[in-house]
Order: C-alpha cells, then structure tokens, then sequence
C-alpha cells in the first residue's frame, strides 16, 4: 500500500546533475517521477526543495560574506528552484502551490500550515521553498519540519547516492551500504545523512525516512509504494 501523504525532500545538487545551475532534462525526468506517484497512486506530495546547485550559504560565508547573508541568499535559491519545478508540474496539467517562509507575495504565497494541508487535500502539490525563514537551519531541517507539520507518513530524501553508507562509497571501495537503520545509529556513528536538528525532529515524531538516488529509475514510485529502495531510517 502506497503512503497518503509523503514530504520529498529534493536536494539542489539533485537538480544540478550535481554541476550547479538547474539542468532541464534532469527537473523534467524528476517532475515525471512526481506525477506518476500524484496521479497513479494518489498520494498527496509535499516538497521542500534546497538550494546548492545556485548558492550554498555556508560554503560561500568562506569567501567573506557574512554567514546570515549567505543563508538568506541561499533560501532564495530555493526559491528559484521552486519556480522552475512548480512550472514543469503545471505544464503537465498538475494543480500546483509554491508556498515561501520568506513573504514575497508576488512570487509565491506565504507558508501557512493550515492552508498547506487544506491544498494537499484538495489533490494539489505543495512546494516549500525558502528553507524555514531563518539562517543557521539546513533545507534538511526545514524539511523535516514541514514533514512534522503537515503529518507527514514519512519523508523521502532525494540525493545522489543510492543509501545511507558507513563512509563516502566515492571514495572508498569498501563502504558498507545500511539497508535499514535507525535515527540512534545514525547518530552515533555519525552517518551524515541529514543534520542532527533533522534527525531529532523526525525520531520524536516518528516518521522514517528513505533515502534514495534520485537518477535511479522509479525510486521516487518504489519509495511511494514501501517497495524496497534506498535506505530506510526508523526512529
């Protein structure tokens, strides 16, 4: 049985192809993932988008821009991602909300809780864009917070590596690949996956979470549907 109400977790990286800039044929691959798992199994889809194919607050604060800029530049990247996704959504016939914590009513409609679950129950999907509002809180974060808020059955994070591994599988041959784990193991061993802040919100809740290589086909419907896919987390 396919999950009611999913939080996808879209990495920037993810829309890059990991080379920066938003890679067309990539967001058009990904956005037909979303639709067969809107239209087929019905599932009501909330996406919270990051921002690091544009600007990685963090990493651009080492280049001499203040740390709170640099996290204010990079919700705004979130946003320009969630324009160009809401629009392929909406050129395949899908009824679409890009929502903002940052106020910019002439771009997106502010987030609002209420109305975020009233339009995923009327069958909309809802993009949440602009982190959490406020500096210092990774798009990991703020995704396991909008996962909180609109109850969320689990939160499926879209990356570039096929699962959670005890070390980075690029760079060592022998990384063991986690086929299921747990949010205490993942802290302890300090697997990396998401940030602690994350992690504490979803193991007090009670929502797992998958993780899953975007590029591979189907991942997005496999994760929907609990078939076997990625790495699974449970509190």
């Amino acid at each position: 049985m396919a999950y009611r109400r999913v939080l996808l977790k879209l990495s920037g990286g993810a829309l890059g192809g990991g080379k920066g800039g938003i890679d067309f044929d990539i967001l058009n691959n990904i956005v037909s993932q979303i639709e067969f798992a809107h239209r087929k199994l019905n599932t009501q889809i909330g996406i919270v988008v990051g921002g690091g194919n544009i600007v990685k607050g963090i990493n651009i604060s080492k280049f001499g821009i203040d740390r709170v800029t640099g996290d204010y530049m990079g919700m705004l990247a979130t946003i320009i991602n969630g324009l160009a996704l809401q629009s392929a959504l909406e050129n395949r016939g899908i009824q679409t909300r890009l929502m903002t914590a940052i106020r910019m009513e002439e771009v997106a409609e502010p987030y609002i809780r209420r109305r975020a679950i009233r339009h995923l129950e009327k069958g909309r999907i809802v993009i949440f864009a602009g982190g959490t509002g406020n500096p210092y809180f990774t798009t990991d974060t703020a995704a396991a917070l909008r996962a909180v808020e609109i109850k969320a059955e689990i939160m499926l994070k879209a990356s570039l590596v096929d699962g959670v591994y005890d070390k980075d599988p690029k760079k060592y041959e022998d990384a063991k690949k986690y086929e299921k784990t747990n949010y205490n193991e993942v802290l302890s061993l300090n697997l990396g996956i998401i940030d602690a802040t994350a992690v504490a919100l979803l193991r007090e809740n009670k929502i797992p979470l998958i993780v899953f290589n975007i590029f591979e086909k189907d991942t997005i419907t496999k994760a929907i549907k609990g078939d076997k896919c990625g790495t699974l987390v449970v509190p």
